[in-house]
């Protein structure tokens, strides 16, 4: 798939439908620098956007991979297709979240739970207190890198050498 042709598409498309970037921001829910981002070639849009792009564009999810023009339209089962892998991404998406909003939350628990030991071990000092306190902030650390991780480029960048070394058959 050759993104910059793909870009290229986009903006012409866009350009033939007398839209500015500014207004298919605004009907597409993102901000002009990203659509200028997709018709320069850097990013391409997610792919429940290409679904909507596509209609709005009435032109096939094919001819958009493509960058160019064909003659037929796109028919319903394969737009109903994309539709359901575009749901099945959100849906994915959604259940990610989620795990992030657990962990933030256990993580928020174990702050509470060591700070509270913090208080109590200058009472009593205790060695259960010392391992509680000790998991607590092992835990709490665990889901600070893991945020890291995740917020930065650090999961795409393995994922995209994973493809490759996929792609290469390992080698």
């Amino acid at each position: 798939m050759d993104q910059q042709k793909i870009g290229e598409f986009l903006k012409a498309l866009r350009k033939d439908k007398n839209l500015t970037q500014e207004e298919l921001a605004d009907k597409m829910n993102v901000t002009r620098r990203t659509v200028s981002r997709w018709e320069t070639g850097a990013n391409l849009p997610d792919l429940s956007i290409l679904v909507e792009l596509a209609d709005l564009y009435d032109v096939d999810m094919r001819e958009i991979f493509n960058g160019e023009r064909k003659n037929e339209t796109m028919e319903k089962d394969l737009k109903e297709t994309m539709m359901m892998a575009a749901d099945y991404t959100d849906d994915h998406m959604k259940k990610i979240y989620k795990r992030f909003q657990l962990m933030f939350a256990g993580a928020t628990v174990c702050g509470v739970i060591y700070l509270i030991g913090i208080f109590l071990a200058s009472e009593n000092p205790s060695p259960l207190f010392d391992f509680i306190q000790g998991v607590c902030l092992g835990i709490m650390f665990g889901m600070l890198i893991l945020g890291i991780f995740v917020t930065g480029d650090t999961f795409s960048k393995f994922a995209e050498w994973k493809h490759s070394k996929i792609s290469k058959g390992g080698n």
